[in-house]
């Protein structure tokens, strides 16, 4: 079908690409590749890039100073283990947690917030389509 498209995957900026796919592949047991421009990460679930970008500023959560345009969301089986997983790769937990029954949000080290949570989002995907 020529007129196919597929989703192929995320691009998030960075203030370095590389630096940035280095923490998501070690959180995720992928491969990182690339240069401080341009990186992207690949695993066994997925791919993302990263696009450096001259004067990024981290999103703010919560908040709308500098807001937050996208978030990633991992799926987990045990939250406190993946959270002492990503803390010493690097991460912060955020002070506000608005669904902490089945989700955490943290801070990647270039600021932007991302999830680990117990729900998959192809479930709820479905139960909203």
């Amino acid at each position: 079908m020529p007129d196919r498209i597929r989703l192929g995957g995320t691009t998030v900026n960075a203030p370095d690409a590389l630096a940035l796919a280095r923490f998501y592949a070690e959180i995720t047991d992928g491969v990182a590749r690339g240069d401080s421009h341009w990186a992207a990460v690949t695993g066994p679930n997925g791919f993302v890039a990263f696009q450096q970008v001259e004067d990024f500023r981290p999103p703010v959560w919560p908040g709308n100073d500098v807001p937050m345009q996208m978030h990633l969301d991992f799926l987990v089986d045990d939250l406190e283990a993946t959270g002492a997983r990503v803390l010493a790769a690097g991460a912060t937990l955020l002070e506000f947690q608005p669904n902490s029954d089945h989700c955490f949000v943290y801070a990647d080290p270039a600021g932007h917030p991302f999830c680990l949570s117990t729900w998959d989002g192809r479930e709820l995907a479905e139960r909203f389509g």
